[in-house]
């Protein structure tokens, strides 16, 4: 975050109290307490999570919206509810506009296959930026393979930042047609100026999706304030389970979109010569869809709301910049990234080791961070590593958990020699 965005700790903030809601954090590693900093590849779940998920598995499960019997209604409510949960969480002005998908993954490829096959040909462009997960580029690189359109890239500086004046040029001509970019960067924790971005992609005629993974568990999320157009985000990031998220569309935009896949649930009429098929968000979500799943995002969202996001920014943004300022102590260690506003990832390499010999040698401590590529390799080209070392922190992290992933790093540069 930068200084003056920096929220305010909360001295009342728990950490201790919200840590006794995550069972997994109570085991031990290799004899060691389970250190976990691998918040953004998946976040760890409460219990509150696993008990609205059994409950509907003991109590009330059944198919939804196909059946008449007390099951099948009482479960629908509750799957209904949750769509409701996702809407006031993103400030969607419809919970009609929340489209049930497996994960953020399926959102983007959603939007791409549907929208993207509707409305994109030849000479078109789609914008993207240097920051993406692959999710957020190979399905844009499948419709411009298929169409014919460009696919152009939004530069970052050393720090991290996306230029906003090659970003003005890429929408000069016109030809744009959407952008989609990352809120949070998942690879270096850079923040976008989402609202900012949309204002400039929408005066030259172009629709803007965002894919709010990264953001959407760490900050209060808008989707009228930002101005955006489409919004999605996944489950298992948010403490919540995997196999479910949400796509989050402009009504206008979801009705003219055709369905992305075909079978039952999302038809409203079927004979063998033609189709038709049910309203938005049912006519995108074919087939059973992850009941137990969607109870328990919903469940995972309330829990966020309960705990504060303003007071889990604050927090968040504690910690992570006390582990900046612990691991730029350490010799020969990098930050990778240095945005003016971050979010709670810490991205680094060492000079004495690989990012996965790092891994290995700091999980034997019972501290667990990603090595890798971070399914961002453009990012990693851009910063020329081959891959980094990334702590990413969530609302049960603490300062001394940083220190033990200090107290790690040291033992590596033992082994590898200063």
């Amino acid at each position: 975050m930068s200084p003056d965005s920096t929220p305010t700790l909360r001295p009342n903030y728990d950490v201790l109290a919200i840590r006794r809601d995550f069972p997994i954090l109570a085991r031990e590693v290799f004899g060691k307490p389970l250190v976990y900093l691998d918040t953004g590849a998946s976040a760890q779940k409460p219990r509150q999570v696993i008990r609205a998920m059994t409950e509907v598995m003991e109590e009330t499960y059944s198919n939804v919206h196909r059946g008449v019997h007390f099951l099948s209604q009482a479960c629908t409510d509750q799957f209904e509810a949750a769509r409701e949960t996702v809407a006031r969480f993103i400030n969607a002005p419809e919970a009609d506009e929340i489209v049930w998908t497996r994960g953020a993954t399926e959102a983007l490829n959603l939007v791409a296959a549907t929208w993207g096959r509707a409305n994109v040909g030849p000479g078109d462009r789609i914008v993207i930026s240097t920051l993406e997960h692959h999710s957020n580029i190979v399905p844009w690189q499948f419709l411009r393979d298929e169409t014919g359109a460009e696919l152009a890239v939004i530069p970052v500086d050393d720090a991290g930042e996306v230029d906003l004046d090659a970003y003005a040029a890429l929408l000069g001509d016109g030809r744009t047609k959407l952008v989609s970019v990352t809120h949070v960067s998942n690879s270096i924790g850079t923040v976008l100026p989402i609202r900012e971005m949309a204002r400039m992609a929408h005066e030259k005629g172009a629709l803007f999706m965002v894919d709010g993974c990264q953001a959407a568990p760490h900050m209060a999320v808008d989707v009228q304030e930002l101005d955006v157009d489409f919004y999605c985000f996944s489950g298992h990031k948010t403490y919540g389970p995997t196999g479910i998220g949400a796509l989050w569309g402009r009504k206008a935009l979801l009705d003219t979109m055709p369905p992305y896949q075909g079978g039952g649930e999302m038809i409203a009429h079927v004979t063998f010569e033609k189709s038709t098929f049910k309203a938005a968000p049912h006519k995108f979500e074919a087939g059973t869809p992850a009941i137990v799943e969607a109870v328990g995002l919903g469940a995972a969202l309330d829990y966020i709301e309960a705990v504060g996001r303003d007071a889990i920014l604050a927090h968040e943004t504690d910690v992570a910049e006390y582990a900046r300022e612990r691991l730029a102590a350490v010799p020969g260690v990098r930050i990778v990234g240095h945005a003016r506003e971050r979010g709670a990832i810490v991205s680094f390499t060492m000079d004495q080791a690989h990012p996965h010999d790092i891994g290995t040698i700091i999980d034997r401590a019972g501290v667990a961070v990603r090595a890798g590529h971070h399914c961002a390799f453009p990012v990693m080209e851009r910063f020329d590593v081959g891959a980094t070392a990334r702590a990413s922190f969530g609302l049960y992290n603490m300062k001394s958990e940083v220190d033990r992933l200090v107290e790690a790093l040291d033992e590596v540069a033992e082994i590898f020699g200063r």
